[in-house]
């Protein structure tokens, strides 16, 4: 047992956010799953004709993004033949030069019209739906031809009433948030990689 003394009441933090988390976890898979369906449906279709799943987000969510993207093109769960998965968050000439050259609000858009075809799906992830460059990158994205989804919190905020799918985490804590997007972002990976029978 540590002897420590903290000025922060750590006992009270770490009962608070145990409760806040398991209300969150039940919150979404009890109201859910028909959107992790919808998203499913989504992400099978583009990988069965031939294209590939785009992320991009902003701070935590760029990390989320990063971090569902490696789960699709490596593996999550056992040895597969990869899945089309790319991050548009890890290109920093691309992203540097963009935000020098037109604006950070366009960093994501422009990598979009770049890489996208008519047919991939992008999924942009927002804690609050209201990330301008991840709405640019959404309507970049439906002028293509391209398939969205969107992880968002809160309300859903703008982004969650542009895309095809939308799975709105209804919380206001960030940290909260995010914590249900990898875990909605490792179920999507799993499913997948089952529904397209390469497990």
């Amino acid at each position: 047992m540590s002897t420590q003394s903290f000025k922060t009441d750590i006992d009270g933090f770490w009962k608070n956010t145990h409760s806040a988390h398991v209300d969150v976890v039940e919150t979404v898979f009890s109201t859910m799953q028909d959107d992790m369906k919808a998203l499913l449906a989504l992400g099978v279709e583009t990988i069965k004709n031939g294209g590939k799943i785009m992320f991009c987000g902003n701070g935590g969510s760029a990390a989320d993004a990063q971090h569902i993207a490696a789960e699709l093109s490596v593996k999550l769960f056992q040895d597969r033949p990869p899945i089309a998965g790319i991050c548009l968050t890890l290109d920093s000439s691309a992203i540097t030069a963009c935000g020098n050259d037109y604006g950070f609000d366009f960093i994501f858009s422009r990598q979009v019209e770049a890489l996208g075809r008519a047919g991939d799906l992008l999924v942009g992830i927002s804690t609050s739906g209201k990330s301008p460059n991840v709405i640019k990158a959404i309507e970049s994205a439906q002028k293509m031809g391209i398939k969205t989804a969107a992880l968002t919190g809160r309300d859903g905020g703008p982004l969650g009433g542009m895309v095809d799918v939308n799975l709105c985490v209804k919380h206001d804590d960030t940290a909260r948030i995010q914590e249900m997007h990898i875990t909605l972002g490792h179920m999507f990976c799993g499913l997948l990689e089952k529904e397209l029978g390469l497990v």
